[in-house]
């Protein structure tokens, strides 16, 4: 009985060391991100992260239970076998995982979860076209390697002792006593709470919490718990959420009193400009660097909203909140979820139904992240991506470069002109691997730098193209980026980090300047709706920027909430229910949560309804 007891110990033990290990080399290549200021944070996350581990290493411990139970009930060397195969299996997937993990916190600095398999099983080129050659050469390499030096390690260990066939029931009863305890490690406690993200959350630091937390734990809970609209994040009475709701995001259909008007007709031909990855940082008028200097100009010239919030993280949790005014979630992108596409509300659609054309201009591949099937039941039918450049002008991983973009959606405005039209271009190359036909004086040593001066150096052309255009008089250019990129990097203040610029220029313009009301990407809809005289009642999360109504924003990463207003900002982490950061004094704080608590139960109430 013994050496039965003593293997099932140390298997759980090994899988659990090999764990723990990881901490300390995730923390040493991602040093700057994680903010490791000395030696004792190391030993504090492995602490804390410790009953994460404990309870992978559990669910990993069942299978080999049950075959040290087989090998007590026979002579065979099958259940051997079986085991060295199945530790073989998990050094490789633990590798795979840790590889995976570490090479992706470095663009998007939250641990591993399913959002890569959704790129990649909708389109694996575009998923891996940030990717470059040395770097998948290098990871192939690492995961080879680690999940040799594993296996290895592993199975050399686990040999040490040898199980002998016992059929005495003491013994079997034993090791399946064990193997059910392990239920405890797995649930994390024996109490009604079981084990989740916020285990490993113990620091102010953001950084330290996700050094803590195992990223096979994360990417096992985000596999689970994906798609539970109906009950997931539920924290007060429903009315109580809606009041709350409606007190922060303003009723739509409530009397508003106007505060300007936007343009100067109420049908205008709307040009529609998502940018790549830009952010408030490259605009020297809201305080950043000198990049975008074209973006800048035409913010001078125009009407810029100066306090305005990417609702996500990533282009698919960006453009249902651009296009129909839903908030991104943080535990999932709905574009999964084709079903919900096809009845969520759409802008360009109830612009289509005033008689208004709709375009749409990517240079990418559209079924990545179900977007040919979202812009489609948007209402789009004139679609151009990828496939409709040629060989010679697709000369990024990402498909034609941004100038061949822009090139082609200013050949079809030059066309004949339909009565109205929204023509929407979505930008491409600033972003991993930054390759780009440009170099710019400036920024010739930094090709993140280059290549936000190459899509704003298109952009700038474009918009020039319009204004020479006949149409120009009759014409809004709404510019808007999905996301945050990578510039400038390791920035942890979710405000700062969500910041975008909103603006807008052309000849239908009726007011230019700068406008510091607060608000995200979730308001263009109602704006531009206000702005021609249509109700937008269908898009309850969205207000009119132009009118006294809007009030704050709201924005998501994975597992937390923001909240920001004039007055200031909330971060929520919604999986451990604790603030991350605030810049607000004690009450307003609990406000802002109860008020990010109510929008994100309101959220996913309306999700479900879909």
């Amino acid at each position: 009985m013994k050496h039965a007891v003593a293997k099932f110990i140390l298997v759980f033990a090994v899988f659990t060391a090999v764990f723990v290990l990881q901490k300390p080399l995730f923390m040493g290549v991602h040093s700057d991100a994680v903010g490791v200021e000395s030696a004792y944070d190391f030993l504090t996350v492995a602490w804390h992260g410790l009953s994460m581990d404990l309870a992978v290493a559990g669910y990993l411990t069942v299978i080999p239970g049950l075959l040290i139970i087989c090998m007590l009930l026979t002579p065979r060397t099958w259940p051997r076998r079986v085991l060295d195969i199945y530790i073989a299996v998990c050094a490789a997937c633990i590798s795979a995982i840790f590889c995976l993990d570490m090479v992706l916190y470095s663009y998007w600095e939250f641990r591993l979860d399913t959002t890569p398999f959704f790129y990649f099983a909708t389109s694996p080129s575009a998923a891996m076209a940030s990717v470059k050659w040395w770097q998948a050469l290098c990871g192939a390499i690492a995961f080879l390697l680690i999940g040799a030096l594993m296996w290895w390690g592993m199975s050399r260990t686990i040999s040490i002792v040898e199980v002998r066939p016992a059929m005495g029931w003491k013994s079997v009863s034993v090791t399946a006593l064990l193997t059910a305890a392990l239920i405890i490690p797995i649930r994390g406690s024996v109490t009604v709470s079981t084990m989740n993200p916020s285990r490993a959350y113990f620091s102010q630091r953001r950084g330290m919490n996700h050094a803590a937390t195992n990223p096979a734990f994360s990417l096992l809970y985000s596999a689970t718990h994906t798609n539970d609209y109906a009950t997931r994040y539920r924290f007060m009475e429903p009315d109580r959420a809606r009041d709350l709701f409606l007190s922060f995001n303003a009723d739509p259909s409530a009397p508003e009193t106007e505060h300007f008007q936007l343009t100067t007709t109420d049908r205008p031909d709307i040009v529609l400009v998502i940018l790549e990855s830009f952010s408030s940082h490259l605009m020297p008028s809201l305080g950043g660097a000198d990049v975008a200097s074209g973006l800048d100009s035409i913010a001078g010239s125009g009407l810029l909203f100066t306090d305005i919030y990417a609702s996500s993280f990533r282009t698919d949790r960006a453009l249902p909140a651009i296009l129909s005014a839903l908030p991104g979630q943080p535990s999932q992108s709905v574009l999964k979820y084709i079903d919900k596409i096809e009845r969520m509300p759409s802008l360009p659609a109830t612009l289509a139904s005033e008689g208004y054309t709709l375009a749409y201009f990517y240079g990418g591949d559209t079924n990545f992240t179900n977007m040919q099937a979202y812009l489609t039941s948007m209402g789009f039918s004139h679609i151009v991506s990828d496939k409709d450049f040629s060989l010679s002008e697709k000369a990024s991983k990402w498909g034609a470069p941004d100038h061949h973009v822009f090139d082609r959606a200013a050949d079809y405005l030059s066309g004949p002109a339909p009565a109205q039209s929204l023509t929407v271009i979505q930008t491409s190359s600033s972003h991993e691997p930054f390759e780009v036909p440009y170099t710019s004086a400036r920024f010739a040593s930094d090709e993140r730098l280059n290549a936000f001066a190459y899509t704003d150096s298109c952009l700038t052309a474009f918009v020039n193209t319009l204004r020479d255009a006949p149409g120009w008089h009759n014409t809004l250019v709404v510019i808007v980026p999905d996301h945050f990129g990578c510039w400038p990097r390791n920035l942890t203040d979710m405000r700062q980090r969500h910041r975008v610029p909103l603006v807008i220029t052309g000849g239908a313009l009726a007011e230019k300047g700068r406008v510091a009301v607060t608000g995200s990407q979730t308001d263009i809809a109602a704006t531009l709706l206000g702005a021609m005289n249509l109700p937008a009642g269908a898009f309850p999360f969205s207000n009119d920027l132009c009118r006294d109504s809007a009030r704050g924003a709201f924005m998501t990463d994975p597992g937390s909430v923001t909240v920001a207003t004039p007055s200031g900002s909330v971060t929520w982490n919604c999986d451990a229910d604790r603030v991350e950061h605030t810049t607000l004094p004690p009450q307003q704080t609990a406000d802002a949560v109860a008020d990010a608590k109510a929008y994100l139960q309101t959220l996913y109430s309306y999700l479900d309804s879909l």
